[in-house]
């Protein structure tokens, strides 16, 4: 088959790759559509330890069955019988694994092999590019409904997304999903920025007034934990999914004197998939027509223009 390779730092090749060999309870899906996440940016620019090139990338992909069945995949593969899976917190498995990360070759290419467990159909009104935004809209699915538990019933449902790429719209367009009616974005690109007021109908503020109950920081940078610590209400919720840089930012003074809650969240559960495609399928979650798509043999071509600030969709799809 064909492929898009991790070969180094900010170096991939298209080139012939052998075909996965489905273990026991796989299905070989071929792709049809495969999203280009942060954590693939992050392999690209060497950023990963977890991703050592040489390297498949590529994990929001949805494709077709050998069968004709159209699916969308969640790649989080784990283990059932462990003891969080049994209580429906896959995410937490100790063996869990993803495709993209060693074992697993990831979905920048013709096929790839997954566990039956882990496909959903896709209804036939729903493209396989629309399909391949289930994975990134369930993380933020699965983070905004634990921040939303965590919030105190006294507090306003008001909140406010540090980030405008996909995790951070998802986040938007989630918190929306699940009754929220005040919900702002800050993004600094002015041309991404645009895009989402304009195509998504979200809300730009990017000098929000402090004291917002809930923060969800899909970034995660020094500066933007920073900025979380400083426009979380006392007793508010800090919900943490970027995976930017692991160092400083927050202002734990504040988060302790002014008792805030911060939650970290890895992916998602079964169900918090499960669910997230259902909210897409009925219409919850908008038009979902915030994607770029390109061929796969271009995407090294892609992955420059993402670096370089010239995709203003917050979701670049790549077609094998």
């Amino acid at each position: 088959m064909k492929a898009l390779v991790y070969t180094g730092v900010e170096t991939l090749a298209y080139r012939d790759f052998d075909d996965p060999r489905p273990d026991h309870g796989e299905t070989l899906v071929k792709i049809d559509s495969v999203g280009i996440c942060g954590s693939d940016m992050h392999a690209y620019l060497g950023h990963d330890e977890r991703r050592p090139a040489p390297l498949i990338l590529g994990h929001e992909g949805a494709g077709i069955t050998s069968d004709g069945r159209r699916v969308t995949i969640n790649p989080l593969v784990t283990d059932p019988n462990s003891a969080a899976s049994r209580s429906g917190r896959e995410n937490l498995c100790p063996s869990r694994q993803i495709i993209s990360m060693p074992p697993r070759e990831g979905a920048f290419a013709d096929y790839v092999a997954i566990p039956e467990r882990n496909l959903v159909a896709v209804p036939d009104h729903i493209s396989l590019e629309q399909a391949a935004l289930a994975e990134p809209i369930a993380v933020s699915w699965h983070a905004v409904r634990l921040a939303l538990a965590a919030l105190h019933p006294a507090d306003e449902r008001r909140a406010h997304v540090i980030g405008g790429g996909a995790i951070g719209l998802a986040a938007a367009l989630s918190l929306r999903a699940m009754g929220l009616t005040d919900v702002t974005l800050s993004e600094p690109n002015e041309v991404r920025a645009a895009y989402l007021r304009d195509t998504c109908d979200i809300r730009i503020d990017n000098n929000p007034a402090t004291g917002i109950p809930l923060i969800v920081d899909a970034v995660g940078y020094a500066a933007t934990r920073a900025m979380a610590s400083a426009l979380v209400s006392p007793g508010g919720v800090i919900m943490h999914i970027g995976l930017g840089d692991a160092d400083g930012g927050f202002d734990i003074r504040r988060i302790t004197l002014q008792e805030i809650t911060v939650i970290g969240t890895y992916t998602y559960t079964a169900q918090d998939f499960k669910d997230t495609c259902a909210a897409m399928f009925s219409g919850q979650l908008g038009a979902l027509d915030w994607v770029e798509t390109r061929p796969l043999s271009e995407g090294a071509t892609a992955f420059a223009d993402i670096r370089a600030g010239y995709v203003s969709a917050p979701k670049l799809i790549l077609k094998p």
